[in-house]
């Protein structure tokens, strides 16, 4: 059996340097164990008085064990020690947890014993000191690696934050400028609308967006006539604002050069024929509205058909002609239609996103339901038949986003 643990002895690399006498005095004092896996051996911070040389199997060595700092710092395999810390250090408690990854099979040995072998045999104490010294080496190295990394990701860090800073910044930014762009949309509408004998005007625009591409405008043309413009841009947000503030600004200087709507559509889309190389258009419906005669002519630039309703809730036919949007080809054909509105009547014009809004099983509201809801409230005035309608429409669409621009005009004429 001696013969035997000599050999093993031996075998173990910090003890290969030492002689015949030196081996058979660790067979004396050195004791095998077996050890299941899954073993506790020791926890950090208990006294230690044994020392161990692995022959078969792993341990773990275990740093703040069973805490949220908990961490593996090594793994000693068969031919290295652990335990010799507690022995070395003067207060002799146990730097590490260690824990039996497999099962084992080593040598353990006592503090005394220890002691009085690094007396005996110092070529021992220098085989300890030197796989002490490559330890050190390694967990220097590891550090200064775990450092570089921690550098690393600190940096990455810091450049993220960075680029976050900036995207709030920009954020920021985008955010003034489209409240910058609300407020001169919003400035470009009728501040107040105008009053007419005979007839009462009401209006709502609510952008899908902070900015939209929907546009109205009522201005007086003479003592006893009136211009209504409603505008739906292609695209949305920002540039179909832009492209409809143009369109606007164009139908303002031409409205009073030509007595006819179709002619005014006709002057606008040629002045856009020669500014437009964005390929966008504009859908508009321009009238005039004679407060003497109560008749009400306009040309549908592609735009929705106006919903024309009689004093008693009963709609009143509206003729389909041919319309073709600005902006998309150079002479196009718009459609002329003149109108008598009689006391008590309402007309609506709209953009379509109030007839393209949609409720949560994904259908419209389409121009019927627009047209009951107006017949419905036709007593009301022009303004409180604005607001009813968009009350409603809010209601129909419920949680479902709203995905275009609604504008609503409505003329409606005093019995």
């Amino acid at each position: 059996m001696q013969q035997d643990l000599s050999s093993i002895i031996r075998q173990v690399p910090l003890f290969s340097r030492l002689d015949s006498p030196e081996i058979g005095l660790l067979t004396t004092i050195l004791h095998e164990r077996q050890i299941p896996a899954g073993t506790l051996l020791f926890r950090e911070g208990d006294a230690g008085d044994r020392f161990y040389v692995i022959l078969d199997g792993e341990v773990s060595v275990i740093k703040a064990l069973g805490t949220s700092d908990e961490l593996l710092i090594a793994t000693r395999r068969a031919g290295e020690f652990f335990g010799e810390m507690s022995l070395i250090e003067p207060d002799g408690l146990r730097t590490a947890s260690i824990r039996a990854a497999t099962s084992l099979r080593m040598l353990e040995m006592a503090r005394s014993d220890f002691d009085a072998m690094i007396h005996q045999c110092p070529a021992l104490g220098c085989g300890i000191i030197r796989v002490l010294s490559l330890r050190l080496n390694e967990a220097h190295n590891a550090t200064i690696a775990n450092l570089r990394e921690k550098n690393r990701q600190l940096s990455q860090a810091y450049e993220e934050l960075k680029a976050a800073h900036a995207q709030i910044i920009e954020k920021e930014r985008m955010e003034k400028e489209l409240e910058t762009a609300r407020w001169i949309q919003q400035s470009i509408l009728p501040p107040t609308l105008p009053r007419l004998p005979g007839f009462d005007l009401g209006a709502l625009l609510t952008p899908a967006r902070a900015v939209g591409g929907d546009l109205y405008d009522l201005f007086p043309i003479g003592p006893d006539h009136l211009g209504v413009v409603i505008g739906d841009a292609s695209d949305k947000g920002v540039p179909a604002a832009i492209f409809m503030a143009l369109t606007y600004s164009l139908l303002r200087a031409e409205a009073p050069r030509w007595a006819s709507p179709a002619q005014v559509l006709k002057s606008v889309n040629g002045l856009l024929d020669g500014m437009n190389s964005s390929g966008m258009f504009v859908t508009v419906l321009y009238g005039v509205l004679d407060c003497t005669r109560h008749r009400f002519t306009y040309a549908r630039a592609g735009h929705e058909l106006p919903v024309h309703v009689g004093p008693t809730g009963e709609a009143r036919a509206i003729t389909q002609g041919i319309g073709m949007p600005l902006g998309l080809v150079p002479f196009p054909a718009f459609d002329e239609q003149s109108l008598a509105i009689e006391p008590g009547d309402v007309l609506l014009l709209y953009t379509d996103g109030a007839t393209d809004l949609t409720n949560a099983q994904g259908e419209h509201l389409g121009r019927e339901r627009l047209q009951e809801l107006v017949q419905a409230n036709c007593g009301a005035s022009a303004q409180a038949i604005c607001d009813s309608l968009w009350t409603a429409m809010a209601d129909y669409k419920g949680a479902t986003p709203q995905f275009d621009d609604v504008a609503l005009v409505a003329i409606q004429a005093k019995s």
